[in-house]
């Protein structure tokens, strides 16, 4: 009967601690990137873009005339 003498498979090289702890990181990293997508944390820094907004770069590529701006920006900034 042979017993291995306390090696077990992957631990003859004495490379096994550095599987197990490659394998324990990614584990953990991946658990990280799924909170992460799950709270959301993808675009912080970044703000919504306005209505106001999307309507002066309309203006700016001369989507609409001046006229057009007045008249959007004013029913968009009535109370």
């Amino acid at each position: 009967m042979r017993w291995d003498y306390g090696w077990g498979w992957g631990m003859g090289l004495g490379f096994g601690w550095l599987f197990m702890l490659i394998f324990w990181v990614l584990v953990i990293l991946g658990v990280a990137h799924i909170v992460r997508l799950i709270a959301g944390g993808g675009r912080k820094g970044e703000k919504e873009e306005t209505a106001i907004d999307i309507l002066k770069k309309r203006y700016a590529k001369g989507e609409i005339s001046k006229e057009e701006f007045d008249r959007m920006r004013d029913d968009l900034t009535k109370p």
